[in-house]
This record gives C-alpha cells, structure tokens and sequence, in this order.
C-alpha cells in the first residue's frame, strides 16, 4: 500500500513508496470498473508505484488501445458480465460505471462476487454532486439531504444507496464519492475553445464546483490509504465559478476571443446540457482535506487551467521519444 504522512501529497509519497511496495508481499491489485479517464489517471499514478490496475471497457477497440498503453481489460455491460476470475487476487476496486434505467449494473451483475472477495480492504464508488440537487445557488455538505431533480440525479441515489447497503448488510469497505465536474488535459475549456465548440451561458447567479482529475486521483489514494468504510465525501476545489468565467479565463490564456455571452433561454442547448443549468449550487469539500488529508494541488480553475497549457507548452517542447502512451479519454 501507498504510505501517506502528514501533509505530503499523495502521488508525491506514491513516487517514494515504489520500491518498497514491490518488495513487500504480493503487489496490490486495483480493478475499475470502467478504465475511463479517471480510472486511467489514478491507474498512471498507481502503476509507477508497483500496482497492478485491470479493469473494464466497452468495446473492442478500447480494449485494443488499453492493451497498447499497458492495460489489460475486459468487455463489460449489462449484457456482458465479468467472467469472476477476472477479479481473482483483487485488492481494491473503483466503480465508475454510472446507473441506467435498470439500477447500478455492475451491483446487480457482481455485487455477489464482490461481496465474497478475501480481505478486500476499500471500494471506491464515483458518484456526483448531481445527487444534492437545486440549492439556489447555497453551499451543501456531506450531510446534506439528497434531493435531486432530474432522473440522473436520482439514478445516483439509488445506486449510493445500493452501494452503502452493500456494506452495511455484507461487511464490503464502501466508500462514496460525490464528484464535481471533472477536468483536466485533453478535457478542458482549451478543447472546447479550439474545437469551436465553447459556449458562454449567461444565467444570473449560476456557478458549477470542478475538480482537476489529478486532485481527484489524490483524494482517491488518500482514501485508499485511510479508509473508512461507509464514508461518503465531496470532491472538488475551493472556488465554485459561473461556467462562462471559467471559459473566458481560458480564452484569455490562448490569447483568442471568448465566445459572446449567450442568455440561456436563447442558447438552444440539448436536453442533456441544459439540465444542468437546473441545479445551482455551490459544494463544500472540508472533510477531504481535515479527514484524509488531501492538499489540493489545483484548488481553483485559474491554477489547473494554467497548468495544463503549461504541460500542453512543455509536451510540444519535449523530444518525441520521451512521450508515454496517451488514450482518448472515454
């Protein structure tokens, strides 16, 4: 396992650990259900420390770019279930895949098999902040009562609660994660601005939380190293923002033109896009960083922004051969 002390960060201590996890016992082994763009960040970080990460996908040609980066998986939905020796010598594992109309299908097709794994010390289960619903723009917390007002919303309830009754009714180490919107490299408002794609959506009041995929990764390893089953925590940064601000930033830092600010009535957006315009509110992230620790490395989007057009600049700088493998987020 990955130690972690005091205020270091955690892919900091990961770095130092990597000999002595290899040395000691048999290596670690994290399974994602779902290798997406979080599972693969995290995995990155966990491998270069001595793990082994496996998990799935849902087509052949992910598969095939998995295996060239250097990960095995195997095809999973609801049609096509995990073989059980796929999780043979499991030590921890990561849900990501998100409910359908049906409930939560890895907890319908395997929280059996999970269920009866050895000594399985942390599950991480990936949820959203979606499940608080509307608070007119007001701050929530861990104890906040869940009410969400759209069907994804209450999808995620119902598999938190799945997940929880999991742990309570059969002892598996459960943990929740509320997640604000994720970005990072290659998933960003640079992206969206470079693909013509950016909006700015002007809706009085309105601020969305975020969180920078490589702080998710840390609060993720510090709950691995300091697990608490049952535990339920919010994960984001300290600055929830309109959603056209962060997009202007991003244009200024390109030194291009922000797209004009659109009323949101006007904006035309997709059902999907415009029901996150129903809720507003602003999320607490406190216990991430008083119960595991956590010291975020991007605590507003003006330091993660700022860093991935640093790393973009750097990467177009470095010599082709010292690249690592990328995939294309899921």
């Amino acid at each position: 396992m990955i130690p972690f002390t005091g205020t270091a960060l955690p892919e900091e201590t990961a770095e130092r650990s990597s000999r002595r996890t290899q040395s000691v016992g048999p290596r670690p082994h994290l399974f994602c259900f779902g290798l997406g763009y979080t599972a693969l960040t995290l995995g990155r970080r966990l491998t270069a420390s001595g793990w082994v990460v496996t998990g799935t996908c849902r087509s052949a040609e992910r598969q095939a770019r998995l295996r060239e980066a250097g990960f095995a998986a195997v095809i999973f939905d609801r049609d096509r279930p995990v073989d059980a020796s796929a999780l043979s010598g499991v030590t921890h594992l990561l849900v990501s895949v998100p409910p359908d109309a049906m409930g939560d299908p890895v907890l319908a097709l395997h929280g059996g098999d999970i269920a009866i794994l050895p000594e399985l010390p942390w599950l991480g289960y990936l949820s959203t902040t979606g499940v608080y619903g509307d608070r007119g723009g007001g701050w929530v917390d861990e104890t906040a009562r869940l009410r969400p007002t759209g069907e994804r919303g209450r999808r995620r309830v119902a598999a938190e609660q799945g997940w929880l009754d999991l742990w309570r009714d059969r002892g598996v180490p459960v943990h929740i994660f509320r997640l604000a919107a994720i970005y990072g490299p290659g998933r960003s408002a640079f992206d969206a601005l470079r693909a013509g794609t950016a909006r700015r959506i002007d809706k009085a009041g309105q601020v969305f939380s975020r969180i920078h995929v490589a702080d998710l990764a840390s609060v993720l390893i510090a709950s691995i190293e300091r697990p608490r089953p049952g535990a339920v925590y919010n994960v984001c940064d300290d600055d929830p923002a309109p959603p056209a601000a962060v997009v202007a930033h991003a244009a200024e830092l390109l030194g291009v033109e922000p797209p004009p600010l659109v009323a949101l009535e006007a904006a035309r957006l997709s059902p999907m896009a415009r029901s996150f315009y129903d809720d507003n509110k602003r999320v607490a992230n406190r216990l991430i960083k008083t119960e595991l620790g956590v010291r975020l490395r991007y605590p507003d989007y003006r330091a993660g922004l700022a860093a991935i057009l640093a790393e973009e600049t750097c990467s177009k700088t470095r010599h082709p051969a010292s690249s690592g493998d990328t995939i294309t987020p899921a």
